[in-house]
C-alpha cells in the first residue's frame, strides 16, 4: 500500500484516499497489535470480529440465525438477519454507515450503550482492521426494502470490475472523491441482514495461515450454548485434499454443520462434562451495580470525564463430577476470554472461601484437623463451569479480548456466588442437603489424597528410584543418568525385544517388552488398572507415579517411544498404551514426550547392473512403494521379487531394526500431541469405553474411510 512522506501527496490520490487509508495503513503495518498474529491464529481472530458483530444482533433479539461459509477460493462469508448496517450518512465524517464501519477505527454502534446493551465487538475496530488485512471484502446490507453493497481493496472503497464470479484480483477503480453505496436490487418489506464476505490479504498473512474448520465449528457450538435459540450453520466448501480416483486434482466436498441449542450454559456444562456427576448442575444468576468514571464525547467534539453507573449480569452453571480434572470456560458478553480476568478471579477466590467455611462447620464429621486447609486446586477438581457476565464497555488487556481487565467485575461475581451458596448449603431440603454433603467429602477427600502424596513426594528421593532393585526383571536398562538424552522403547512381545537389543544403542536407549494387549484403562477402575502387571510394570519403570500424583519432573527417560507392529494388532496396542498414558500420564503427552516409531511395510532391493552393489529401499505406505516402483519402473530398473513385507518387527533383522527405527539418524518418529483435551477426552471415550452403540455408529459411519487393503485379515 503506498505510503504518505511528510508533505508529498502522489497525484494519483485525492483527499478521500487520504482520509479513508491514514488510519487502516497504521493497521497493515502492525497487524500483530489488533490480532495478536498474521498466522493462522490471526486469520482465525478475523473472522471472530465479523461473527461477533453477527451474534451481537442476535443477542439484541435481531435475528436467530448465522451462516459462516467457507469457499474454496480462500475466501470466508458471514451472513446475518439483524438490523443490517445503517446505510444514511453519518453527519459528522459525510460518509455512509456501512463506509465507516468498514473504514473508521472506534467507529460503530458499539458506543454510548445507545445500540447494544453489551456486546462483544466493543472497541469499534473488528469490521475495519478485517477490511484492512483483505486483498477484497464486499459488503451487502438488506435495510428498508432495498440491497446495498459496497467494495473495498485493501481497506480503499471502490468498485471491482469483475463479471460472474467475484475475484479478488479483479481490475479495482477506487472512488475519486466521493464514494458510491451501491442499490443492487429490492427485498421484501420487513427482511434485513448483512452479508460480507472477504479475502485476506496473502501480503500480510503467512503461506500456510489457513482457515481452520474444527476451530470454526468449537467457537460455533459454544455460541449457539451461550445464545440460546441461535442457529449457527458451518458450511466448509474448499476442497477435500484428495485426488478423485484416476484425476490429478481433489474432489470438492460440501462439508455442513448446524448448531441450536435452547438449555444454554447448563446445557453447555452437561456437554463439556465427561465423568458421571457428584452434584446436579447449579445454575447462578444475579447482578450489580458499579460506577467507573470514563471520557464521554461530547457534541462539541470534546472529551469530558463522566461518571456513569453500570449493571454487570451474572450467569454461572457448574457440576461437581468424580474425576478431578478441571473445566472452566468463562466468557465476557458472549466472548471466550481463555485466560481468564476479574471475573474468574472473583469465582475461583469466592468458591475457595465460602467451602473453606464450610469444611471448617463440618470439621469433625470430614474428620479435618485444624492444621488442614482447602487449597484451590482441592476444590476446582472435578468442576465442571461456565461463566458469564454481560458487561457494558468492559476494559480487555488489548484487542484480542482474552482477558477482562474490568475491575469491579470480580466483587460483584464474589457477591452472587457467596450469596447462592450459602442459600444452598444452608438448606434444608433433602436433596440439596445431600449434594452438599457428597461435595464436601469430595473436596475433603481430594485435600487428603494432595497431603499424602505431597508428604510421600518429600520422603522419596529420585536416587531410590533409579536405583531400586524392584524395577521389574524384563526391563532392559541404558546406561546414562541424563534423562533427556534418554529413551524408553516399549516394545510389543519378546521376540522383537530380541532383536531390538542388538539393534539399540544401549548409552542412552532401554527397552521394555509388554505381552499382547495390556489392560483398556478407559474401562477398568483405577485398582484393576495398578494390579495389571503390564500397566504397573509400566508406571513402575517410567517412576513419576500416576493419576493426579504424576510428577513429571521424575520421569526416568526423556521420551517415551511406542514401539508395536505395522497391523491392525500393533495399531490396538498401540492405542491401549495411549489411552493408559493419557488418563493416568497425561503431563508427558502434554510436554510432547510420548512418541509412536514408524517402521518401515516394505523392502524393495533394487538390483545394480555389474559389480555395483544392490541399493535396498524402505518405504512406509503402500501408496508410497508404488510411487517407488513406478519411478523405478521408468528410470528402466529392476527389483528382486517378491517385496518383503514386514508385518512385525521380529521379522527385520538387527542391522534393518537399528536403521530403520531406532538409529537417531535415520529413524522416523510420530510425536502424539493434545491439541484440544475435550476432544481427545471425546474420543478415547468413544473408541475405548463402555457405550458400544455409539463406537458401532462410529464405525459405520467412518468405514468409507477404510482401504479393504490395510485390513490384515
Amino acid at each position: 500500500m503506498p505510503r504518505i512522506e511528510s508533505e508529498i501527496v502522489t497525484a494519483e490520490y485525492s483527499a478521500h484516499h487520504l482520509q479513508v487509508l491514514e488510519g487502516l495503513e497504521a493497521v497493515r503495518k502492525r497487524p500483530g497489535m489488533y490480532i495478536g498474529s498474521n498466522g493462522s491464529p490471526g486469520l482465525m481472530h478475523c473472522l471472530w470480529e465479523i461473527i461477533d458483530n453477527a451474534v451481537d444482533e442476535a443477542v439484541a433479539g435481531n435475528g436467530s440465525k448465522i451462516d459462516v461459509i467457507l469457499h474454496d477460493d480462500g475466501s470466508v462469508e458471514v451472513h446475518d438477519k439483524g438490523r443490517g448496517i445503517p446505510v444514511d450518512v453519518e453527519p459528522r465524517t459525510g460518509l455512509t454507515g456501512v463506509e465507516v464501519v468498514y473504514t473508521k477505527l472506534h467507529a460503530g454502534g458499539k458506543f454510548g450503550g445507545g445500540s447494544y446493551a453489551a456486546s462483544g465487538g466493543l472497541h469499534g475496530v473488528g469490521a475495519s482492521v478485517v477490511n484492512a488485512l483483505s486483498e477484497r471484502l464486499d459488503v451487502e446490507v438488506d435495510r428498508g426494502g432495498k440491497t446495498y453493497a459496497m467494495s473495498f481493496h485493501r481497506g480503499e472503497p471502490g468498485i471491482f470490475a469483475d463479471k460472474g464470479e467475484k475475484r479478488p484480483d479483479a481490475p479495482f477503480t477506487p472512488f475519486e472523491q466521493k464514494s458510491e453505496l451501491r442499490v443492487i436490487g429490492k427485498t421484501a418489506r420487513g427482511v434485513t441482514g448483512t452479508r460480507v464476505r472477504y479475502w485476506a490479504d496473502r501480503q500480510i498473512f503467512t503461506k500456510d495461515a489457513a482457515f481452520q474448520l474444527g476451530e470454526l465449528e468449537t467457537r460455533a457450538r459454544q455460541t449457539a450454548f451461550l445464545v440460546p435459540g441461535l442457529e449457527i450453520v458451518v458450511r466448509d466448501f474448499r476442497a477435500s485434499g484428495a485426488p478423485a480416483e484416476g484425476e490429478g486434482t481433489p474432489e470438492p466436498t460440501v462439508n455442513e454443520t448446524s448448531y441450536l441449542y435452547e438449555g444454554g450454559i447448563s446445557e453447555f456444562v452437561e456437554f463439556l462434562a465427561t465423568d458421571a456427576p457428584v452434584t446436579d448442575t447449579w445454575r447462578i444468576q444475579g447482578e450489580g451495580t458499579f460506577k467507573e468514571t470514563v471520557p464521554v464525547l461530547q457534541a462539541d467534539g470534546h472529551m469530558v470525564a463522566t461518571e456513569v453507573e453500570r449493571v454487570c449480569a451474572v450467569d454461572i452453571a457448574m457440576r461437581w463430577g468424580t474425576g478431578y480434572d478441571t473445566i472452566s470456560r468463562s466468557f465476557v458478553n458472549i466472548i471466550s476470554t481463555p485466560k481468564g480476568g476479574t471475573h474468574q478471579q472473583g469465582f475461583e477466590q469466592e468458591l475457595l472461601k465460602v467451602l473453606r467455611a464450610q469444611v471448617e462447620q463440618n470439621a469433625r464429621r470430614l474428620k479435618v484437623g485444624a492444621n488442614d486447609k482447602l487449597e484451590k486446586d482441592d476444590v476446582l477438581a472435578g468442576l465442571t463451569a461456565v461463566l458469564t457476565v454481560n458487561v457494558p464497555e468492559p476494559q480487555f488487556e488489548g484487542q484480542t479480548k482474552e482477558v477482562l481487565g474490568t475491575p469491579a467485575v470480580r466483587q460483584i461475581v464474589a457477591q452472587v456466588i457467596r450469596k447462592d451458596l450459602a442459600a444452598r448449603f444452608s438448606s434444608t431440603k433433602r436433596d440439596d442437603k445431600s449434594q452438599a454433603t457428597q461435595l464436601l467429602d469430595k473436596i475433603v477427600a481430594e485435600m487428603k489424597a494432595r497431603v499424602s502424596a505431597r508428604a510421600h513426594k518429600e520422603t522419596q528421593r529420585r536416587k531410590n528410584a533409579l536405583e531400586s532393585s524392584t524395577l521389574p526383571t524384563k526391563l532392559v536398562d541404558c546406561r546414562t543418568n541424563e534423562v533427556e538424552r534418554s529413551e524408553l522403547f516399549i516394545v510389543e512381545g519378546d521376540s522383537a525385544l530380541g532383536t531390538a537389543k542388538n539393534a539399540r544403542n544401549s548409552e542412552f536407549q532401554a527397552l521394555l517388552p509388554i505381552r499382547g494387549k495390556i489392560l483398556n484403562v478407559q474401562k477398568a477402575s483405577v485398582g484393576d488398572m495398578l494390579s495389571n502387571t503390564e500397566c504397573a510394570s509400566i508406571i513402575q519403570v517410567i517412576g513419576a507415579g500416576s493419576g493426579r500424583s504424576f510428577d513429571i519432573d521424575a520421569a526416568r527417560y526423556g521420551k517415551i517411544i511406542l514401539m508395536s507392529d505395522a497391523d491392525v494388532d500393533g495399531a490396538h496396542i498401540r492405542t491401549l498404551l495411549l489411552t493408559l498414558f493419557y488418563r493416568y500420564m497425561r503431563p508427558l503427552i502434554e510436554h510432547g514426550r510420548v512418541f509412536a516409531a514408524v517402521p518401515p511395510l516394505h523392502r524393495v532391493i533394487v538390483m545394480n547392473p555389474g559389480s555395483k552393489p544392490n541399493e535396498t529401499i524402505y518405504t512406509y505406505s503402500e501408496q508410497e512403494m508404488h510411487a517407488l516402483l513406478a519411478k523405478l519402473r521408468k528410470a528402466g530398473k529392476r527389483w528382486h521379487e517378491p517385496i518383503q513385507r514386514y508385518k512385525g518387527l521380529g521379522e527385520m533383522d538387527a542391522e534393518q531394526l537399528a536403521s530403520t527405527t531406532m538409529d537417531r539418524g535415520g529413524r522416523l518418529l510420530r510425536r502424539v500431541r493434545m491439541e484440544d483435551a475435550e476432544a481427545a477426552g471425546r474420543v478415547f471415550e468413544l473408541l475405548m469405553g463402555n457405550e458400544v452403540a455409539p463406537r458401532r455408529e462410529f464405525i459405520i459411519d467412518s468405514s468409507d474411510r477404510l482401504s479393504r487393503e490395510s485390513i490384515d485379515a
